[in-house]
């Protein structure tokens, strides 16, 4: 990977903060930056990678950051985008927001985060509960966290610490989905995808070995038990504690948990997937000064299951006034700095139909025409429900002193980008 320096900037191209790894870079590059983004902007060709003479520009922006790092190798430019992420993730964790202010009031740590994070241009520790445990946010911590580095820094297993101790032992696995649904003006599904992740809350004593089990259509073709529903799942990523050798081998997701809380996998399944909320709206124009929106939306999954804070989204005319609505359930209210009604409904039940009617006052509606027609767009939340039907099977807790463990499994839909494009 190989990485010269790293710099923060504020929006103005100033260099806030700046940690200088290998020193075959001149710090000075970093002025060339702004204005070769700039000059991209202008020219309509922005890349995520800039170049001034030999030395590559790699970039993110957060809030109102620029995270730079330089290089005049042949890099590998993914790992490169991944640490500045982390480098975000590990921030955020410590000061909450990441922005310029929480840079400036927070120099001491953040320096001494850029020295653990990376080393000559390599990245070392980048678990932020380990680097919570020596670098701390009070200054006077610092000197005496020093003389001290956890054992997991130069662990083999560097995300979890030895002798963590729980009363009452328990791992709590949330299985959650976000639906990407895209349906054009005629009703038609152009696109669809669901985005899962497995998320874990480990309370356990020791160093205890997880093995945990899905209802995996390779993993079923292997062992010959293809039978019941089976999933396949693509652009599987695992946290850095899964051991991928015995994955590829077997399809077992075999680990020794981080203490707390952890994203342990994400996976996509791509495959058609039927919208949950159905919506279907008329827009009625009535002597040009005032127009009418009727919405109606359908739970289009099983009776039994409910969805929970849902909110559908409906755009309407900039130079729309006098709002008056009425919904068969819950309520509704335009926000006009944003040109949208919201419906709110806080428990909506699957195959049921809602209705909402809007009335707005609208004096030139002829300028309308002009104006582009966003999509409706709906956020959901369906609790014990996954789109994809993928489950856990099981989970295994093995640890030497042979403690009783409990799982706990909890299954969540909800909305992606899920957007209804309108014709009317």
């Amino acid at each position: 990977m190989s990485v010269s320096a790293v710099f923060l900037l504020d929006l103005k191209g100033k260099v806030l903060i700046c940690r200088n790894y290998k020193g075959d870079v001149d710090m000075a590059e970093i002025d060339h930056f702004l204005p070769l983004l700039m000059q991209e902007e202008e020219d309509g060709l922005l890349s995520p990678v800039l170049l001034h003479g030999s030395v590559h520009f790699l970039w993110i922006k957060h809030s109102n950051l620029y995270l730079v790092a330089t290089t005049n190798k042949n890099s590998n430019a993914s790992l490169v985008y991944a640490f500045l992420y982390k480098l975000v993730e590990v921030f955020t964790e410590y000061f909450k927001e990441l922005e310029e202010e929480s840079i400036q009031d927070n120099f001491v740590v953040v320096y001494e985060l850029l020295d653990e994070l990376m080393d000559f241009g390599f990245p070392q520790t980048t678990d932020s509960k380990i680097l919570q445990e020596y670098i701390t946010q009070e200054g006077t911590k610092l000197e005496v966290a020093k003389s001290k580095v956890p054992t997991t820094v130069t662990n083999a297993v560097s995300w979890r610490s030895e002798g963590i101790k729980y009363k009452k032992n328990e791992v709590f696995i949330d299985v959650i989905e976000s639906i990407n649904v895209l349906v054009n003006a005629n009703g038609s599904v152009m696109s669809s995808d669901i985005v899962g992740s497995i998320k874990l809350k480990t309370m356990l004593s020791g160093m205890p070995e997880l093995r945990l089990g899905l209802n995996d259509r390779v993993l079923f073709a292997l062992t010959g038990r293809d039978k019941g529903k089976t999933v396949t799942m693509e652009d599987v990523k695992f946290h850095q504690c899964v051991r991928l050798s015995r994955f590829e081998s077997d399809r077992t997701i075999s680990f020794i948990p981080p203490d707390g809380e952890s994203e342990l996998m994400s996976y996509r399944i791509n495959t058609h997937v039927k919208p949950l909320i159905w919506i279907e709206s008329v827009i009625e124009k009535f002597s040009h000064s005032r127009v009418e929106i009727m919405v109606k939306a359908k739970g289009q999954f099983k009776k039994q299951s409910v969805a929970n804070n849902v909110e559908v989204r409906i755009p309407v005319p900039s130079d729309a006034d006098s709002p008056k609505f009425k919904a068969s359930t819950g309520h509704a209210k335009y926000v006009p700095e944003k040109n949208l009604v919201v419906w709110t409904i806080k428990s909506f039940p699957g195959g049921k139909e809602f209705l909402m009617r809007a009335h707005f006052g609208l004096p030139s509606v002829e300028n309308d025409e002009l104006e582009g027609r966003p999509p409706i767009t709906v956020n959901f939340e369906i609790p014990y429900f996954t789109v994809s039907g993928i489950q856990v099977r099981y989970m295994k807790i093995i640890e030497k002193s042979g403690y009783q463990a409990l799982p706990w499994v909890r299954y969540i839909t909800q909305s992606g980008d899920y957007q209804l494009r309108t014709n009317s």
